[in-house]
């Protein structure tokens, strides 16, 4: 038994209506994937902050260990993190730990993705021993 033809003018017609379907979904798909790529970055810019946090509180505690000056402490944590706030917890004699606490404020400014997300303040400290009175 043979099975009628069926191709022809029909088949024609099919594959026409459906010529330009993946170029209309791959519209509607690219501005969320563009919104979640802008939201990765985000986050990776984020992270690259909280790293320089904790690498300006590292610094300025190495700069307290060696001065009892704030404002050398401080420009030794303005220069890994300009914008940061820092500040002396304690500080005691030779031998004894000294403690910086850092402050910053992560700004989110990415278009679109920055209106959503609020800014983050990040904090960091570090503890090493004083080495000269």
């Amino acid at each position: 038994m043979s099975l009628p033809f069926t191709g022809g003018r029909n088949a024609r017609s099919r594959a026409r209506s459906d010529h330009g379907q993946a170029t209309v979904e791959l519209a509607l798909v690219l501005p969320l994937v563009f919104g979640l790529l802008m939201l990765v970055f985000q986050i990776a810019l984020v992270a690259r902050d909280e790293i320089l946090v904790v690498h300006a509180a590292r610094d300025a505690a190495r700069e307290a260990t060696l001065t009892r000056d704030a404002t050398r402490v401080a420009a030794a944590t303005r220069r890994d993190l300009p914008g940061a706030t820092v500040r002396i917890v304690r500080r005691g004699r030779v031998g004894e730990p000294v403690e910086v606490a850092i402050t910053y404020v992560s700004r989110t400014e990415l278009p679109l993705i920055g209106a959503l997300l609020p800014d983050l303040t990040l904090r960091g400290g570090s503890v090493m021993r004083v080495e000269t009175p």
